[in-house]
């Protein structure tokens, strides 16, 4: 069993005790549930912004516990002070140290797109991203079929939340259907936990461009921003880079910019 299949076993008996707990009536009755979400691509194309997705993320399987100390507060705020486009926040609990009550915080004080991080695999979910104010969600290809994809996808669009589809390697670009709105590829190999960013670059050209190309994993250099725009990658998800210093919304406006030095 690899770690993602337990996850995912873990995450199916979650869902159901959520389910029992808080049915979606109630979530339907959450203040963010009528919010007209952000448009996650907007935000990332947006050439005036960074393109990149900055993630609170305090631990996770590979790599154990990262940062215990920052704060969703001081992280997420000093993230968009300093240019993030977006936002990612892990909600798992149990393998990546997140909670829902994260994410709603954020959403409380930043006016930017918020990523529920996620290994969503109900409908569920969706609803429950929509009522912590979510403005997209992620689904794995790795962790669904591809009949799971598109009704999960379409449910998202429903509730007007984006879909960021994770990838690892080309046969999963067949989960891609027409309520995706953004394909991510994860740098990191879900087997071996090995990262090498020319996972991005050799998949590029493979993805249609009616889609928002996301790297994911591994980016620690601006220089290998500069490489994938011009692979035509839109936007950046980034966060074990900055959440392993001890501040890791100072390592971001150090990173931007030199960005933004690059640019100029």
């Amino acid at each position: 069993m690899t770690i993602l299949d337990e996850i995912i076993s873990h995450k199916t008996k979650e869902v159901a005790l959520a389910k029992e707990k808080v049915p979606v009536s109630q979530l339907e009755i959450s203040k963010y549930f009528q919010r007209k979400p952000l448009s996650f691509t907007d935000f990332l194309v947006n050439p005036d912004k960074t393109g990149i997705i900055a993630e609170f993320k305090r631990k996770s399987p590979s790599r154990g516990v990262i940062n215990s100390l920052s704060t969703i507060e001081e992280v997420t705020t000093g993230y968009f002070r300093s240019g993030a486009s977006a936002l990612s926040v892990l909600t798992d609990e149990k393998f990546f140290g997140g909670t829902a009550a994260d994410l709603m915080r954020a959403r409380e004080l930043n006016p930017i797109p918020i990523l529920r991080k996620d290994f969503v695999i109900d409908e569920y979910q969706i609803a429950e991203a929509k009522s912590i104010g979510a403005d997209a969600i992620l689904l794995i290809a790795a962790a669904l079929d591809i009949a799971q994809t598109k009704e999960l996808a379409r449910f998202a669009r429903s509730l007007q939340l984006q879909v960021l589809l994770e990838v690892h390697q080309e046969d999963e670009l067949a989960h891609l259907n027409e309520f995706v709105d953004m394909v991510g590829v994860n740098n990191r190999n879900l087997k071996t936990f090995t990262v090498d960013t020319e996972t991005s670059v050799r998949l590029a050209s493979e993805i249609p461009v009616s889609f928002v190309k996301v790297s994911e994993s591994g980016i620690t250099s601006p220089l290998t921003i500069k490489s994938l725009r011009g692979c035509g990658y839109q936007g950046f998800l980034i966060g074990e880079n900055f959440m392993r210093t001890p501040e890791p919304a100072a390592a971001f406006s150090e990173f931007v910019k030199l960005i933004l030095f690059d640019h100029d």
